[in-house]
């Protein structure tokens, strides 16, 4: 009896898997009367050679087993069912759709291929999306390529490197090594390159522990940056949650991005770095009801996106991108967290940051921190043991959580970039505040069961101004990207220093750095987890753009000829990044009690003004307060080492003066230690420690400027 050529197959796992004799394909919708599985050939990708029903629907899961097929396939899909958008079905046969689970993605979306279910323009008829197109899509929509996972990853270890000893690092894939003189021209902007020696050298010697990739997930641009020439750099703008964005190879196999994403993840390991992806499970890059139709719009439009229930033609938009993700239905869920745990297992990355997480944190009536969402992350054996960030927030009604996330999550603290910015501004009215912020944030995350590491401090991010633009610009600059200066934030906290742009003027500079120093300083002595954006630790500018989603340049890449002034403020970051690797009392796993610990001669925690005395509840709420300090008791850290061992180290007085005036801070009484170490000044970048001053005695903290002293842990 001859061997059917399509069998019945199995519903899981979902997407396309090669057993060693053909090809399993699983693909997810509820409301398809028929998906087919269409094939194209390896040499003329446009020219589709087979199609394939898959004859079997299980728990709403299509799917059919094919013999034969091998690794290397190339395929899309086509779904059938009713073409309704008033009742939110998008279905429309003429579209080559991209499963949702493919492993790899062949070739570029071509913006100008009929990708449209609809054959109206939008731009002129706002009920376009109500006629059917068809116009077939497959020649501009990429393939989804079949690969198997034979990498051999030589034995690669995780560095799980503790959260309250990690320096998080923010980086563009491409940026990063584009203008990158030491490698090679051919790696340069993609995983290869930031896999070369050159790169995590510099990464070990900064002391980050963990790389924070922006979006590598595979992203196609909009059309509305392609009419203009720009392209969607950052790349929120995802299609595939699993495939390794192609644009960042330099392997010119098919699927070959996704071994060199692996090599790179062996490469940063090796070197006692962690991979972290900054992903985008909040929206997709189908847009709303006039965008395109891709992959999951043409499935299942009503389970993957989130529609207004009185009219399911329209989308909820928490996002700003057209749509949100339905993360209230099981297969949207689902489809978020088997791509998590993918990326962890079989492509061995070691965390995520959410963007917009508060969104996948929203079921039927609002944000719920027991969402279904964080429940499965609780829950699941693997992902609740790697790094969970979150960017909590998103642009709906009530979508500012900072400190409302679940127990397991740190966060990314807006709280914190806004009141360091303010305070180093001169602000009015930021005492209270920066208190809580220096300190990790007790306000916003003891109540949670959380600690300090819940906090993960920055001044700057890739969205905003760089750091040296904060100190050079009042008001963004974002005329590259063709939208009349309009988009980007208008409420930035930054200060020129006296002239909006670049100068020659040498006194405005002077102070630019100082700024520079006195907020890279802050980062470091802060408690939480720091966070530095790439380029920032020697002064990279964006030229104002707070914005440059869009700039696939030299405005986005980071440039490595450095002057003599970048090379004095990285220099200067190097030292702070020492001392915070030095210093066990910057790097709390828990809150201050403000007092003794165990037999401590210090409190681990003591706030002082600048005449000396410690600080009462009256001085916090005075509105002029610019100038105070505290001091981190060495001996007074109430947690044990991995070893069971008390934890003692040296003690630390920081004096913080955003007065413009010099100001004389007395320092604290015999009682809190007889002699101090200057290790920091920022009014420069020279190393300045073996300067010695009495305890009692005074120093002179100049105007916007921070100092830190060292009294060492031997002399308590």
């Amino acid at each position: 009896m001859r061997r059917a050529e399509v069998l019945p197959g199995k519903p899981f796992p979902l997407g396309a898997t090669y057993d060693g004799e053909g090809i399993n394909f699983a693909v997810f919708s509820e409301h398809a009367r028929k998906i087919e599985v269409c094939l194209f050939d390896p040499d003329m990708p446009s020219r589709e050679i087979r199609r394939i029903p898959l004859v079997e629907t299980t728990y709403q899961v299509h799917h059919a087993y094919v013999p034969g097929l091998k690794p290397g396939t190339l395929y899309g899909l086509r779904a059938h069912g009713p073409y309704e958008p008033r009742r939110g079905l998008r279905f429309n046969s003429h579209k080559l759709l991209v499963d949702p689970y493919a492993r790899a993605l062949h070739g570029r979306m071509e913006l100008s291929a009929p990708i449209h279910a609809y054959k109206g323009e939008a731009e002129t008829d706002k009920d376009a999306d109500l006629t059917l197109d068809t116009r077939d899509s497959a020649a501009g929509v990429p393939k989804a390529v079949v690969l198997t996972d034979d990498f051999d990853w030589e034995g690669d270890r995780r560095p799980a490197t503790p959260l309250n000893r990690s320096l998080l690092y923010e980086l563009h894939v491409k940026g990063f090594t584009q203008l990158h003189p030491a490698v090679p021209e051919h790696q340069r902007g993609t995983y290869a390159g930031l896999a070369h020696p050159a790169v995590t050298e510099y990464l070990q010697k900064l002391g980050v522990t963990a790389v924070e990739l922006l979006p590598i997930h595979a992203a196609v641009d909009e059309s509305f940056l392609a009419k203009k020439g720009l392209t969607n750099y950052w790349g929120y703008n995802t299609l595939g949650y699993f495939a390794p964005d192609a644009r960042f190879s330099s392997s010119g196999s098919l699927g070959g991005q996704v071994n060199e994403f692996k090599h790179m993840v062996q490469a940063l390991h090796r070197a006692g770095i962690e991979v972290i992806l900054d992903v985008v499970y909040n929206h997709t890059c189908e847009g709303n009801h006039h965008g395109p139709t891709l992959s999951f719009k043409g499935l299942d439009n009503s389970a993957y996106y989130r529609l207004n229930e009185k009219e399911p033609r329209f989308y909820l938009d928490f996002t700003g991108c057209g749509n949100s993700w339905n993360a209230t239905h099981p297969y949207a869920l689902k489809l978020v967290v088997d791509s998590l745990r993918y990326w962890v297992e079989v492509m061995h990355v070691d965390g995520f940051r959410f963007d917009l997480a508060t969104t996948l944190g929203r079921d039927r009536h609002g944000y719920d921190p027991r969402a279904a969402f964080f429940q499965m992350v609780h829950g699941d054996p693997v992902l609740s043991q790697v790094k969970l960030i979150s960017e909590p927030w998103d642009v709906g009604d009530f979508g500012y959580q900072v400190g409302n996330f679940p127990v397991l999550w740190s966060e990314w603290n807006g709280k914190y970039r806004d009141t360091i910015r303010r305070y180093w501004k001169g602000d009015d009215r930021q005492a209270a505040e920066i208190g809580y912020r220096l300190t990790g944030s007790s306000d916003l995350y003891a109540l949670s069961g959380r600690g300090p590491t819940a906090s993960v401090n920055f001044i700057t991010a890739h969205d905003g101004f760089t750091l040296s633009d904060l100190v050079t610009y009042n008001e963004k600059h974002n005329e590259a990207n063709l939208e009349g200066n309009r988009d980007g934030s208008n409420d930035n906290h930054s200060w020129n220093c006296g002239v909006e742009g670049e100068t020659d003027n040498a006194v405005i500079n002077a102070l630019r750095d100082q700024q520079m120093r006195n907020f890279i300083a802050t980062l470091f002595v802060s408690q939480g987890v720091p966070m530095l954006v790439a380029g920032d630790e020697f002064g990279r500018t964006q030229k104002g753009n707070n914005n440059a989603y869009c700039q696939d340049s030299p405005i986005s890449w980071v440039n490595w000829e450095l002057s003599a002034r970048q090379r004095s403020l990285l220099d200067f970051t190097l030292r702070m990044s020492k001392l915070r690797r030095e210093q066990p009392v910057l790097r709390k796993r828990r809150f201050f009690r403000g007092a003794h610990i165990w037999d401590s001669e210090l409190k681990d925690l003591a706030w002082f003004r600048p005449d000396g005395k410690e600080m009462r509840k009256d001085d916090w709420e005075k509105p002029y307060v610019r100038s105070l300090s505290f001091l981190l008791g060495g001996d007074a850290i109430p947690t044990l080492d991995e070893q069971g061992e008390r934890i003692v180290g040296d003690t630390l007085l920081v004096l913080m003066n955003a007065h413009h005036e010099p100001m004389a801070f007395a320092l604290p009484a015999i009682e809190w230690g007889a002699d101090w170490e200057l290790v920091v000044d920022t009014t420069t970048s020279e190393d300045c420690s073996h300067v010695h001053t009495p305890a009692g005695g005074k120093v002179q903290v100049a105007g916007r400027s921070m100092v830190v002293l060292r009294r060492p842990a031997t002399d308590l």
